[in-house]
């Protein structure tokens, strides 16, 4: 499972995902599906965001199974800017797809 931190036109989304990779052809069929076409993405350290998030880490979690896409973690980008600084997470990956 990873967590990732987009940033999208809309705004940001923290999500967690069951896909190994941002790379994954069908993570981002998914992600092209609800409308999220370019982005600028970030890898969140699973045990920094279960640890951010706690209880609510667990719930989004617990539903989130092997063969599900991905699970929306926090839309809140004023809460997620809050909770995690830049030097705790991964090199930015830059998508955009047509």
């Amino acid at each position: 499972m990873k967590s990732l931190l987009l940033l999208t036109a809309s705004g940001p989304l923290l999500i967690l995902t069951s896909h190994e990779s941002l790379h994954d052809q069908k993570l981002l069929e998914v992600l092209r599906n609800k409308g999220i076409g370019k982005f600028v993405a970030f890898e969140v350290p699973l045990s920094l965001a279960r640890t951010r998030y706690g209880g609510h880490f667990q719930a989004v979690e617990s539903n989130l199974q092997e063969t599900d896409d991905l699970r929306v973690l926090d839309f809140d980008g004023q809460r997620i800017f809050q909770l995690f600084r830049f030097d705790e997470l991964g090199a930015p990956n830059l998508k955009e797809q047509s």
